[in-house]
């Protein structure tokens, strides 16, 4: 068992077992039934600190932002936004990609971690499961309003229809309904990357992106966890219960997802040239050396560079260092998708169907709009439900104290 002033992170002995056998070197030396109750309960019960109410502010102007920039799609259509001919996909699938891939880690930490008796998940699997509902939340508004009339929406179910107009099953739209739906019973991105897979277009037409999009979702999904986990665990001083343990061990994660995708990036700019094919051969070129060069390699930067700082163990260590290493993954996960989607979309086969893309500024607030849904969601959750679970975390306290059970 670690001395009481030996950091669980540092230690090489092998862990003492609580008496429902789990590993005790989880939290932090001397925890009760009592500390672990009361540290939890507290936070919902007591007075909101000034933190929380400066950055649930900040997150309601941003969602304010948003019903602002819905209001204005409803009333002058999808013009408003920068999509075109030929790029008729723009920030709205965009976002989608991005948020479902949130989504999807949080249901990977949820369940797989527990089917492999992780115990290290117990002080952030309440976290993660709320942001896949959060995540999927926004992740569903966006192919509603990139259906240019969202009003009816309901034509994309496969509904019993007396006229006998049904709904186009080889459309990807379909497909998304399917997608967002299966978070009520599974997790499955998969169904979201076939929307790309399944198309002729250069730069789409791959069978990687299956597993090449889960390895992607867990990467940004673990990075948007540290995000929340971090400035909640410092505000509401938690430390002792989310240790750096679970922060290494998310980083070790988030190391591993980073190589699986930066071999993706490998595999498809490998395979663009091996094939033979000169539009994927042609695709690949525009996307490093394009108009959109310098997007590309700010990917590059963000989703291959940066992560390898994670190797150090200071880094890992680093509550500041970590944040704003995961803050670096976010945005280049984000600009991964703009630069699949975009990018292809905009170079096709013939050169007389090639346009630019440009967002306007309602792009933008619709994305930093669907971020404030996403915060103003998650500030409620810590505001009015325990974000730890409280039973799980009692069983990882070493020796109860006797004078707390009755």
């Amino acid at each position: 068992m670690s001395a009481p002033n030996q950091s669980p992170l540092t230690s090489h002995e092998s862990p003492s077992y609580s008496p429902l056998g789990y590993p005790t070197n989880l939290l932090a030396p001397g925890q009760t039934y009592e500390t672990v109750n009361k540290t939890i309960a507290e936070i919902p019960l007591s007075r909101a600190p000034m933190s929380w109410r400066f950055g649930f502010f900040v997150a309601f102007l941003l969602l304010m932002m948003f019903l602002v920039a819905i209001t204005w799609l409803f009333a002058k259509g999808v013009g408003i936004w920068g999509v075109n001919i030929p790029v008729a996909w723009g920030f709205a699938i965009v976002n989608f990609v991005w948020w479902v891939g949130i989504a999807h880690a949080g249901t990977f930490i949820s369940a797989i971690l527990l089917l492999l008796f992780q115990h290290w998940r117990t002080a952030i699997n309440r976290f993660t499961e709320a942001m896949t509902l959060f995540a999927v939340a926004c992740a569903g508004s966006m192919p509603l309003l990139h259906l240019g009339r969202p009003w009816v929406f309901y034509w994309l179910f496969p509904y019993p229809d007396t006229m006998g107009v049904w709904p186009q099953f080889r459309s990807p739209l379909v497909w998304d309904v399917f997608a967002v739906g299966t978070y009520f019973t599974i997790s499955l991105l998969c169904v979201v990357s076939l929307d790309f897979s399944v198309a002729i277009v250069p730069g789409w037409h791959s069978t990687i992106f299956p597993p090449y999009f889960v390895a992607g979702a867990i990467y940004s999904g673990f990075a948007m966890s540290l995000n929340i986990v971090i400035p909640v665990r410092k505000i509401y001083h938690l430390e002792h219960l989310i240790t750096e343990r679970y922060l290494n061990n998310m980083a070790n994660i988030m190391l591993a997802t980073g190589l699986i995708v930066a071999y993706g990036y490998f595999i498809e700019a490998f395979m663009a040239f091996y094939s033979g094919d000169i539009f994927e051969r042609y695709m690949m070129m525009n996307r490093a050396f394009g108009p959109y060069g310098w997007v590309f390699w700010t990917l590059m930067v963000f989703n291959v560079l940066v992560p390898q700082t994670l190797w150090s163990a200071r880094i890992r260590r680093n509550t500041v260092a970590l944040f704003i290493v995961a803050l670096f993954i976010n945005a280049g996960m984000w600009i991964e998708r703009f630069v699949i989607v975009v990018t292809s979309l905009t170079r096709d086969f013939t050169p007389s169907a090639w346009h630019m893309y440009s967002p306007t500024k309602w792009d933008w607030m619709t994305l930093f709009g669907s971020v404030g849904l996403f915060l103003t969601l998650q500030f409620l959750f810590i505001r009015l439900v325990p974000m730890i679970s409280i039973s799980e975390t009692r069983e990882l306290v070493a020796e109860p104290d006797k004078a707390t059970i009755k």
